[in-house]
């Protein structure tokens, strides 16, 4: 019943850091939504029992990348004026709210129509260390290896961005 409780804050939790990362205008709220959204899923890892997947979740996403994220947000010094104008973004909303809630409304029915089932779905070593190195690095290598690369790329652009801004003042 705890456990249920948990899961309903951090998935309400989870959500709304994601609704916040779409809705709100400037950057670094977005980001710092984004870094809700981040700690909500550790926690529901941790619901799961995936220790590893938990910390890696806390220590790479919610705390090196999203630093890196907001480091380079806060290095562009962005203002207000230099986001651009978004007169019809009442519109846009509105509209994927109606797109959204019959996918919503459809799937939240198909759940409570479900049976009850055990649902324990995961194995007895599911999260732990030896597990996730194999999986990582025998299958997951090169995609792995792109992902640190783009990583690379974008901070390098950032950079790049932000020193030619400088010379324009």
């Amino acid at each position: 019943m705890f456990a249920d409780g948990l899961f309903l804050i951090f998935a309400i939790l989870a959500v709304l850091g994601a609704v916040g990362l779409v809705l709100f205008h400037h950057p670094m709220n977005g980001a710092m939504s984004f870094v809700v959204t981040l700690i909500s899923l550790a926690g529901l890892y941790a619901l799961l029992s995936a220790k590893l997947i938990f910390a890696l979740q806390l220590i790479v996403y919610a705390g090196a990348i999203m630093s890196m994220i907001v480091f380079i947000i806060m290095f562009l010094n962005i203002q207000p004026e230099d986001l651009p104008k978004e007169e019809n973004r009442l519109i846009y909303i509105l509209g994927s709210g109606v797109v959204v809630l019959p996918i919503g409304l459809f799937l939240a029915k198909i759940v409570s129509g479900l049976q009850e089932h055990s649902m324990s779905i995961v194995g007895n070593n599911f999260g732990n260390v030896k597990e996730v190195g194999q999986l990582l690095f025998r299958e997951w290598l090169v995609p792995f290896e792109i992902i640190s690369l783009l990583l690379l790329v974008s901070l390098i652009g950032a950079v790049i961005l932000a020193g030619k801004r400088g010379i324009k003042k």
